[in-house]
């Protein structure tokens, strides 16, 4: 048998031409090249863009959130407001695709979302991130991570709690989902409960998992912890007053504060409606306004004081002056000013303990309009307070230039111009102090308040004595037992389309105690009431009392009522306005 050898095959013996290999071989080195040159484009001259592109993709800067600040009452024991730690929910659109409908259906369940919105928020697969929903309690978020539901995430995040729920609400206000303050304490000291973020440059993939850190971390410097004026008992006590007396005449609403007349630190703001501030389904509505801060109205009687203050500062009456205000009509201006009675003939005394409104026309004839607008205006109304709270109202006074002499009557007992219950309440720290009207804040006073004066201590002297005639034997509703307190009601109608309502009222009483040594003021406003009485003595004096009472026993201030002071007196009481 004849051998073949693989070389005398006659395909191996085909001769390919030269410059088919030369082809090849050119080709070759014209695709390295090409190769060389797409590098260097790449490497050299586009390097910075394809870096911006690829960090677009998968470098991220981490913020590295500050802790907020706590918010405390004046003890320091007393939490009103804290950062606890939360999840948010969210998902990759393309992954969620493989998610069974029985664990959207759980999902849904567990965020108290419907399934719809969840599935709304997957609609666009080009996404690589959206939120499902965040602020999700650690308990939650443990049971959706138990579900595993794929194209799920969770990160860390803090959720802002308020411990005090609804009876500090209007105080500590709320911050929304980014944690940034919208209402109260939360929004007046945003910037130091915020501190300052840190950052953190790191690569991610897409899953949205750190790769590796690629910056070095810059740390944050949480926010500064805030320690209130407040005092969380008194808080709780004036807030439960006030429910008590809206629930029971049925008002529309209610307002009060508590002042220190020491130090000008607010140891209780309540209004109602209220909110819970957990609860963002209930931060909504007329329960947001802060009506103690923002309402005004007209006052009524509770401005008689100062008229009557005015007139013996100027020396235009004495103690002794007497004023007929005969039946309890008196024509004025082509007007009728009326009294709830007829009192006779009274001295500025009388007048404040009868709460005269003729009277008070009276004492108005002898002041210019000029010199009353000064006097209020330097009381606080018609300006804004000074008081570190956002919204504040400056209530109105019209320039006096053009009041008519009926306007300054109407204005000399409370009609006419609008004030706040906190205006009201700082105006009466000068009678519940030597004339002098002091500063007002929320926060823990650090150093000595600062003061106004207004009048000389010898006139706060004798409207003290006028004001404690006020709320004496003939206001019992007022009375405190064991303390000597002083105050004036308030009971004005409300404007409806410009005019006079006949059966919407707003009862007012303001006050301060113990006479002795005024250590509070107390500003109590009802307003709109249907049942039991509209007149200020009748449904906010009963209020003042078991808020004053509460207080004054809180703060420790030794009673300074005579003994026989604490028996009920068996003569009939005259309801006043």
């Amino acid at each position: 048998m004849k051998r073949v050898r693989f070389y005398d095959s006659p395909v191996l013996n085909v001769q390919m031409p030269l410059w088919r290999s030369r082809l090849v071989l050119i080709l070759l080195m014209l695709g390295f090249v090409a190769l060389a040159v797409k590098a260097l484009y790449l490497q050299g001259l586009s390097t910075e863009f394809l870096q911006q592109q690829g960090e677009r993709r998968y470098e991220r800067t981490l913020v590295l959130p500050a802790t907020r600040g706590k918010i405390f009452d004046r003890s320091g024991s007393v939490v009103l407001a804290s950062s606890v730690p939360a999840r948010a929910i969210w998902a990759i659109p393309e992954d969620a695709k493989d998610a069974t409908p029985e664990q959207l259906a759980a999902l849904g369940k567990l965020l108290d979302m419907p399934v719809k919105d969840i599935q709304s928020r997957l609609v666009d697969e080009d996404k690589n991130f959206v939120y499902i929903k965040r602020q999700v309690p650690l308990d939650v978020a443990a049971k959706i991570k138990e579900l595993k539901v794929p194209g799920f995430h969770q990160q860390g995040e803090m959720r802002r709690s308020y411990p005090e729920g609804d009876i500090a609400a209007h105080v500590v206000g709320f911050t929304n989902i980014e944690d940034q303050g919208i209402e109260g304490i939360e929004l007046a000291f945003n910037s130091e409960l915020s501190g300052r973020p840190g950052s953190r440059r790191v690569i991610k993939d897409r899953l949205g998992r750190v790769v590796e850190d690629v910056q070095a971390v810059v740390p944050p410097v949480n926010g500064q912890d805030l320690s209130l004026s407040i005092d969380a008992g008194l808080q709780f006590d004036l807030f439960s007053a006030l429910k008590k007396a809206k629930d029971e005449h049925q008002a529309k609403a209610a307002a009060g504060i508590i002042v220190d007349v020491r130090t000008g630190e607010i140891l209780a703001l309540a209004n109602l409606p209220s909110y819970d501030p957990n609860d963002r389904e209930d931060r909504k509505g007329a329960a947001l306004r802060n009506r103690v801060i923002t309402d005004t109205f007209e006052p009524g009687s509770i401005m008689k004081p100062f008229t009557a203050a005015l007139a013996l500062s100027l020396g235009r009456i004495t103690t002794s002056t007497m004023f007929n205000t005969g039946n309890g009509h008196y024509r004025y201006q082509g007007a009728t000013i009326t009294d709830v009675s007829s009192n006779g003939t009274l001295n500025v005394a009388g007048i404040l303990r009868r709460s005269s409104n003729i009277g008070m026309t009276m004492i108005s004839e002898l002041l210019t309009s000029q010199e009353m607008w000064n006097n209020f205006t330097e009381l606080g109304f018609g300006r804004a307070p000074q008081a570190n709270f956002p919204g504040v109202a400056s209530g109105r006074l019209r320039p006096w230039e053009r009041w008519r002499p009926i306007e300054r009557a109407t204005m000399a007992y409370g009609y006419g111009l609008s004030v706040s219950l906190l205006q009201i309440a700082h105006a009466y720290t000068v009678f519940a102090r030597n004339g002098d009207m002091v500063s007002l804040t929320l926060l823990k006073r650090k150093g000595k308040a600062t003061s106004v004066q207004v009048f000389t201590p010898q006139v706060a002297g004798l409207i003290r004595a006028m004001l404690e005639a006020a709320a004496g034997p003939e206001g019992a509703k007022q009375k405190v037992p064991g303390y000597r307190v002083a105050g004036k009601s308030g009971t004005a109608r409300q404007i409806v389309n410009g005019h006079y309502s006949k059966s919407l009222y707003r009862g007012s009483f303001v006050g301060f105690g113990p006479v002795s040594n005024p250590r509070v003021v107390v500003a109590v406003s009802l307003d709109e009431p249907h049942v039991g009485g509209y007149y200020g003595s009748v449904i906010s004096g009963p209020v003042f009392a078991s808020v004053m009472g509460s207080t004054l026993r809180r703060l420790g201030v030794q009673p300074d009522a005579p003994v026989d002071s604490l028996v009920a007196v068996g003569s009939p009481h005259e309801v006043r306005r």
